[in-house]
């Protein structure tokens, strides 16, 4: 960590870093699973830095293979703890700028069984809140820390029976590419904060004081805040996005900071889909954009709270005529025959006959990490391949089950505790046999395809339920759930110390004896994500069963397969 003043002099604050003793930023797992990127907060005096110390020695390195740059292979390591594994311990240290000394914080618990996620300074002192999680993530704890004598104690804290989620509100506005908002929100001057919980089966707002001792529900109601986007206290409103009829779609609500009044909406009736915001210090003005599956992303300036574009001849109503497309996606609801509904969009075959039967590709997601089925532009796209499916005839599809984060509630989202591979993997299924007896529906040609979570859910789906899906493509699947990283796959399965037998029946080479369909897996040989074992660990077990399938592995890719040539 390094400070440099506005005459270019640099002076070093801390001297012991190295690849895996980490000052100011943070290991690979800690970026990943909680969006953490820089590890260091300026105090308000601008005299201290509060950093965090990320100690990796005990993480063992993965080695990656590089077979093609060479004649001799190279090893590529990466600091990667799977899952079972400790954590990085985790420390919080305040650097004094002038004389470059650090004072250390006194945190309970144990720094490699606990993670410290994130840390904000109060306003006007020399105090900040750090939100500290046991290793099985079900347990918050927020800590009032003081920087001049090193202390630290417990002002708020709460519990899950499955996990607590880590993001704010805003994390939720785009569900697949998380934005965590790291920062806290404050209210008058420092005293009180807004924080966002489950505890009470949806994702509200609370207000509570600096010391912890006041807190206000400010948001209550059967629905969840999606992205809380900004406060005006001066009128004493808050604005969030919400959608409490439409798990699909994102509009802009405000409220009473005090708690005592009714969410208003403000998005104006009218325009269907997902609408994004970034509002003004003084919240009298915001950047709107709107979109849904048939109108690309189109914006304007508002004034608020009327909600009144700035200028009409710039307006999204007088922009539309020239954003808007054809409409081809249709939106569903499925009920199961266990009483499981969800949603889903459909894309039907140009010119479609209600009297044939189609061919159907399910394009699967699955896991907590995204959801698929969003009325924004985009979503039903094919990516599966640079072609057309309503032009070639196929119907495409996807559902969201149960475990997706979708704004449906605490019990909806959490349902998949300890049961990835399995809760998720049934919905689909199920969901896939209602939709086989549609008339239009051939169920002799019915395929699935995912990437990442996706294709562990393709894979589980062909292995688990291959009378119903007969064709399958699986990218970057996580074959194993052992395999993966401890931090994600701990919040949502728990320790494999523990309750080893959820991870082996969860994982997709438990039941790949059962494959019967035509497989495609696809993977990159330099993926430091999924790391490509997953994929020769399935293909062992599908020789050993005479499994016969195709595989296409590209060497020195990542986990998107992106790089190099014919992969750009």
């Amino acid at each position: 960590l390094f400070v440099e003043d506005l005459s270019g002099s640099v002076t070093q604050l801390t001297a012991d870093g190295n690849r895996k003793f980490i000052n100011g930023t943070f290991d690979w797992v800690y970026e990943e699973e909680f969006a953490c990127r820089d590890g260091f907060r300026w105090s308000p005096d601008g005299r201290s830095i509060a950093y965090w110390q990320i100690d990796a020695r005990g993480t063992r390195d993965f080695f990656m293979i590089n077979n093609t740059d060479s004649v001799y292979s190279r090893v590529i390591p990466v600091e990667y703890p799977k899952v079972g594994e400790s954590p990085s311990a985790c420390r919080i240290g305040v650097v004094d700028i002038e004389t470059a000394k650090t004072n250390w914080i006194k945190v309970e618990g144990d720094p490699r069984q606990h993670y410290i996620v994130r840390l904000e300074f109060i306003p006007g002192t020399r105090e900040f809140i750090a939100q500290q999680l046991n290793r099985k993530q079900n347990e918050s704890k927020l800590l009032r820390c003081d920087a001049r004598y090193g202390t630290s104690a417990v002002i708020f804290s709460e519990h899950d029976p499955a996990w607590v989620d880590v993001y704010t509100p805003a994390s939720a506005e785009n569900s697949y590419s998380v934005d965590f908002k790291h920062e806290v929100d404050w209210l008058n001057n420092g005293k009180e904060f807004l924080w966002s919980s489950e505890k009470d089966g949806w994702r509200h707002l609370y207000r509570i004081s600096a010391d912890g001792k006041k807190e206000t529900l400010i948001t209550p109601g059967n629905y969840d805040v999606i992205a809380l986007k900004g406060i005006d206290e001066k009128s004493g409103h808050v604005y969030f996005l919400a959608s409490p009829e439409n798990a699909t779609r994102k509009y802009l609500f405000r409220t009473r900071l005090d708690g005592k009044g009714k969410p208003e909406r403000l998005t104006p009736a009218g325009l269907d889909g997902t609408h994004q915001y970034q509002i003004s210090p003084s919240a009298r003005y915001a950047q709107h954009v709107f979109t849904n599956t048939f109108t690309r992303p189109v914006g304007e300036l508002v004034s608020l709270p009327d909600h009144k574009p700035i200028k009409e001849s710039e307006s999204i109503m007088a922009k539309l005529p020239k954003v808007q497309e054809a409409k081809f996606t249709e939106f569903l609801k499925v009920k199961t025959e266990e009483g499981v509904e969800m949603d889903g969009w459909m894309v039907k075959p140009k010119d479609f006959d209600p009297s044939k039967k189609y061919p159907v590709v399910f394009y699967v997601y699955t896991e907590p990490w995204g959801q698929n089925v969003t009325d924004s532009y985009g979503a039903s796209k094919n990516y599966l391949y640079e072609g057309d499916m309503r032009e070639d005839g196929y119907l495409y599809i996807s559902i969201d089950n149960r475990g997706t984060p979708a704004p449906k509630g605490r019990d909806w989202r959490k349902a998949i505790y300890r049961k990835i591979g399995l809760v998720n993997i049934r919905d689909q299924a199920m969901a896939a046999r209602e939709i086989v007896k549609w008339p239009f529906v051939d169920p002799a040609r019915v395929a699935v395809w995912g990437w990442s979570g996706g294709g562990s859910a393709t894979l589980n789906l062909m292995f688990q339920y291959p009378e119903i899906y007969r064709t399958g493509i699986a990218i970057a699947a996580v074959a194993n759930q052992l395999t993966y990283d401890n931090i994600y796959q701990e919040r949502y399965m728990g320790l494999p110390q523990e309750n080893m037998e959820d991870f082996v029946k969860g994982s997709p080479i438990t039941y790949a004896k059962n494959l019967k369909g035509n497989l495609l897996y696809i993977h990159g040989t330099g993926d430091d994500n999924v790391h490509y074992a997953n994929a020769e660990m399935l293909i062992n077990e599908l020789v050993k069963y005479n499994k016969r399938f195709q595989l296409m592995s590209y060497p020195n890719r990542t986990h998107s397969i992106s790089e190099v040539e014919g992969t750009l």
